[in-house]
């Protein structure tokens, strides 16, 4: 039996849901086929949904097209969830490679496992390639999704709720997590009723506090440059380092450690070397979210600013487009206003 305050495990139907029988359940018996939908899958759609939003809201302040977003999405996404998986694979390789094993569930996305070090690599490979055709400062888009990555993360760990996976330790906290003895990750020897930590509602918790301190301390301080993004690695980094030391699923360990801890130090490390590069390099603003002679302007309008910016360009362009006043100067030029 389960403590009566304990988080209940969700039912092994919320994993998927048959939408063909559905339509055949009402009477529409002319769609033959079953058309299953996964609530892992629903919940990193989501995920992406929110932070493409809130990118695009906040590129638009900067005076960015807003629509701009999509065609960086278009490359970011697929890199992203194939980075994402691979790295998961990779870290995860005794429930894959096997005697007897059927190799084609690496590609499984929709049983679970994304690892998110894995979906930043490869995802920041795709973002810099559509910030570079879409004419944007790839700075300027890390800075803006920031906040809605976390979000996007935590929308993903309620995809590994429904999926009764990467649970913690054993814990008799009121607020422990049930989980089916039935279920293949269920540890060996402990007993039926067994709680465990929820670290999925931990990273939940932990993200969306992270992307409300972003929010607040961009609006305060106005962070570019990347600076925000390294504040994004520093937060998540230091979260993550901690959650994974709890966890219970297998992983790979190297010297003494599970890899997803070093890879969360390195996220943090990682961090800390774009500010403090970052901040020497460009001790002002950005002069617009786009690249010299790049720029967007709705209607031709001008957006006049006084704001103060560097003098060099992050993107290693240089051009004289850009017009960039030193940082010891106001600018009277037009954010986003040059074609």
């Amino acid at each position: 039996m389960f403590a009566p305050l304990s988080i209940p495990a969700p039912s092994p139907d919320w994993q998927v849901f048959n939408l063909g029988q559905w339509l055949r359940d009402i009477g529409l018996g002319f769609f033959p086929f079953d058309l299953n939908i996964h609530a892992y899958a629903i919940c990193i759609l989501l995920g992406i949904v929110v932070a493409t939003a809130l990118t695009s809201a906040r590129l638009k302040r900067r005076g960015a097209d807003p629509g701009v977003v999509l065609d960086i999405a278009i490359w970011a996404v697929p890199f992203g969830i194939i980075g994402g998986r691979i790295f998961h694979v990779l870290t995860h390789p005794d429930d894959y490679f096997y005697p007897g094993a059927d190799l084609a569930r690496t590609l499984y996305i929709w049983e679970g496992g994304m690892a998110i070090f894995g979906a930043l690599i490869l995802g920041a490979l795709g973002a810099y390639l559509g910030c570079r055709q879409a004419g944007l400062r790839f700075w300027s888009f890390a800075d803006a999704l920031a906040p809605g990555l976390l979000l996007a993360q935590a929308f993903g760990r309620l995809g590994n709720y429904v999926n009764q996976e990467l649970f913690g330790l054993p814990t008799n906290l009121p607020w422990g997590l049930e989980i089916a003895s039935t279920n293949p990750a269920f540890p060996i020897g402990l007993p039926e009723g067994t709680l465990f930590h929820p670290t999925f509602l931990y990273e939940i918790i932990w993200n969306v506090a992270g992307a409300v301190l972003l929010l607040l301390i961009d609006r305060r301080l106005q962070v570019q440059w990347g600076k925000l993004i390294g504040l994004y690695f520093i937060w998540y980094g230091i979260g993550r380092s901690v959650f994974e030391t709890i966890r219970v699923d297998p992983s790979e360990i190297f010297l003494g450690v599970r890899t997803n801890v070093w890879a969360a130090f390195a996220a943090i490390l990682v961090g800390l070397v774009i500010i403090i590069v970052q901040t020497r390099r460009h001790p002002g603003i950005e002069p617009s979210p786009y690249l010299p002679g790049r720029g967007w302007s709705p209607n031709s309008a001008g957006v006049d600013s006084g704001e103060r910016y560097s003098d060099s360009d992050d993107d290693g362009n240089g051009a004289a487009e850009d017009a960039e006043t030193p940082a010891s100067k106001p600018a009277t030029s037009g954010v986003g206003a040059k074609a």
